[in-house]
């Protein structure tokens, strides 16, 4: 049943705990953890090095969960960051994620994943560079469509390719630790030569494509405002799926290591987790993993596109983008409007294939909105202690500041390493200072207006 008034629908709480785990879990396990090992083993060389860049960029998922964990029970409205951020420091800077989302980050994640989707189709498939166009946009609409007939059918096909996908991994992770092609010996070399600032750089860039893989760590924060029993709900489904995408990526580059040592996966061409698995299943292995790379990104496609359209249905029900942005579908209760907006703006990404560039542009970016958030915790403690908190965040104050302590160090590193990306992506974030004045001067003098007749 829809919540609000009888007058206009709402969104409906209709996702349940399995429902949360899966976009959590489902959004996270993407191509990363099939793609990334190779560019993780080039920059920082051992198998000691490539372990404890995982265990940190686990660690630092986990600290973020604990935040979110807490402000999703407090404040589970759709919309997640952008929410806390407004509640936080205002509406100016609640806009200005997202705008970031909008323009580029969230965006251009879908067209990006969609995009993935379609060359890894081509490997089953024959697709020329135009049919792989049309392949991503034909996966953006139909998971769109489906997701507009209901939260509930988004949340039923997030479940079942989080399932599919996670099964993969586990039959790769056991096959290859249990396989011939083998060695313990891959361990021998933990440390690597020289651990000056050269290689503080490196481990850095190592760290931001480990936290690429555990991108969509705070999904379901987004879709709050449609979880059952929010408070038990989101702490459980934060906390437990990055659990889980812990224990299953650490077990996923132990088995890569032990089949294929670290100078070898620096230098894989076609990607660790494929020879990896070619390695254990023979010929028939690039196949396999070829399949699993292509279901894990088909339900990561569908998390993102979930839950990246409440963050444009809570601005626009803020005055803050298109009004029509804010209206639910009568009968299926969903932000439509805002899912097919979305979809159209992902569509001329992928037709014109800028989001390889722009996604580049705000790596930092979201970094920089995640720390805001663990800020916002900080702030809201202070400014809003009334406020009912069935779940606080463990190690409060420490953990939240350790977590912005390292996002700050990630911030850092890539203006260091990337500078022209990243000034790039600042150059973005700051053009919706001006856009931000024009919404919220229109909105000021639509109430103004309002209140006179």
């Amino acid at each position: 049943m829809a919540e609000g008034s009888e007058s206009r629908p709402h969104l409906v709480r209709d996702l349940n705990l399995a429902h949360a785990l899966a976009i959590n879990a489902g959004t996270m396990i993407g191509t990363g953890i099939f793609l990334v090992p190779q560019s993780i083993a080039a920059s920082v060389e051992t198998a000691g090095a490539i372990l404890v860049v995982w265990v940190v960029a686990s660690l630092l998922a986990m600290l973020g969960g604990l935040t979110y964990a807490e402000l999703g029970a407090a404040i589970p409205q759709a919309g997640g960051d952008y929410v806390y951020i407004r509640e936080a420091f205002g509406r100016r800077a609640g806009f200005l994620f997202g705008w970031t989302q909008l323009l580029v980050a969230r965006s251009g994640s879908i067209a990006a994943l969609a995009a993935g989707f379609a060359i890894f189709l081509g490997n089953f498939l024959p697709l020329d560079a135009w049919g792989g166009k049309v392949a991503a946009i034909c996966a953006v609409a139909l998971l769109t469509g489906i997701n507009v007939t209901g939260v509930r059918s988004g949340g039923n096909v997030q479940v079942v390719f989080t399932i599919l996908k996670i099964g993969a991994l586990l039959t790769l992770i056991v096959l290859a630790l249990t396989s011939d092609a083998g060695t313990t010996a891959n361990f021998s070399s933990l440390v690597p030569e020289g651990l000056g600032l050269a290689f503080v750089g490196m481990f850095g860039l190592a760290l931001v494509d480990a936290l690429w893989a555990y991108d969509g760590w705070n999904d379901v924060n987004l879709t709050a405002g449609e979880v059952r029993n929010p408070r038990r709900t989101i702490p459980l489904a934060m906390l437990g799926s990055i659990s889980l995408c812990m224990v299953v990526y650490l077990l996923a580059n132990v088995a890569y290591l032990y089949v294929l040592p670290a100078p070898a996966q620096a230098a894989s061409q076609s990607g660790v987790a494929a020879e990896v698995a070619r390695a254990v299943f023979g010929d028939s292995g690039a196949r396999f993993i070829n399949l699993a790379i292509l279901l894990s990104m088909f339900g990561a496609l569908n998390g993102s596109i979930l839950s990246g359209a409440r963050i444009f249905y809570a601005m626009a029900d803020d005055g803050l983008f298109f009004r029509r942005f804010a209206s639910v579908h009568p009968r299926y209760f969903t932000p439509a409007v805002a899912l097919v907006g979305q979809a159209l703006w992902a569509a001329v990404l992928i037709v014109f294939g800028v989001y390889r560039e722009l996604t580049t542009y705000v790596v930092f970016a979201s970094w920089l909105f995640y720390s805001l958030s663990s800020l916002a915790l900080i702030r809201l403690r202070r400014t809003r202690p009334d406020l009912d908190r069935p779940y606080r965040s463990w190690g409060y104050p420490y953990s939240q500041i350790l977590f912005v302590t390292a996002a700050t160090g990630i911030i850092l590193n890539t203006l260091w390493v990337a500078p022209r990306e990243s000034m790039i992506g600042l150059a973005i974030i700051a053009v919706g200072v001006p856009v931000f004045s024009i919404w919220e001067s229109r909105r000021v003098e639509k109430t103004r207006s309002e209140e006179k007749r």
